[in-house]
């Protein structure tokens, strides 16, 4: 980080911490105010600001997690890629519920997304795959993603392999991977204060048209 991000984090956090969260109401729109708020964090300097923890469960209940990137949000959800074969896509198959958990240590900020997941259509899933560097769109051909690698040359050859395939052209958007979004039926902000006086703030969806109710809650 800058000194220059270093400072715009220490005034970020002060605001936060000194000021908190605005009143819960109603007529407040979530995803203008966490449009404000990543804002906040990409102009602080953070490193990968939109890195989330994703957490699913199985049909069963048996719940993981592990971080993705949160590649875009708007009205209708949070949107984020993956191997349709792994883990994570097999549990959204399987049990369409997840939450999406975003961390700005620096500003003491936390936001909790909860909903339902959705894949995104194919023709979105590649529009941003051909915005990838190459590397990484060789990378998301190559991996056969929570299968077992007998070893790491294994996944070093088939890479070469894959590199070759598609010398010389454009590489194509794989068929077994592509786009998630959570749809949100509840946002939760937490905005750290003095003495653990933490503000949180919930908004929930209020049926039709989008609407929303918010709360606040005890920390």
């Amino acid at each position: 980080m800058s000194i220059k991000s270093a400072i715009k984090s220490v005034v970020t956090l002060g605001q936060g911490v000194t000021q908190g969260l605005p009143e819960a109401t109603s007529d407040r729109d979530p995803i203008e105010l966490f449009g404000e708020w990543f804002e906040q964090a990409k102009e602080s300097g953070i490193l990968l600001p939109e890195s989330a923890s994703l957490a699913t469960a199985s049909r069963d209940g048996v719940p993981s997690s592990r971080m993705v990137l949160l590649k875009s949000f708007a009205v209708d959800g949070f949107v984020f890629f993956t191997n349709y074969g792994s883990r994570k896509a097999r549990e959204m198959d399987e049990n369409p519920k997840a939450s999406l958990l975003l961390y700005w240590a620096v500003l003491q900020r936390q936001v909790r997304v909860e909903g339902s997941v959705e894949r995104i259509s194919a023709e979105a899933s590649a529009a941003y795959f051909h915005t990838r560097a190459r590397g990484s769109q060789i990378g998301a051909w190559v991996s056969r993603q929570s299968e077992q690698l007998p070893d790491r040359s294994a996944l070093e050859i088939r890479a070469e392999e894959i590199e070759q395939r598609f010398k010389g052209q454009d590489v194509p958007s794989p068929p077994f991977w592509g786009g998630y979004r959570l749809v949100p039926e509840r946002i939760e902000f937490w905005q750290g204060r003095l003495n653990r006086l933490h503000d949180r703030m919930e908004y929930t969806r209020a049926g039709g048209e989008g609407g929303w109710t918010a709360r606040r809650l005890y920390p």
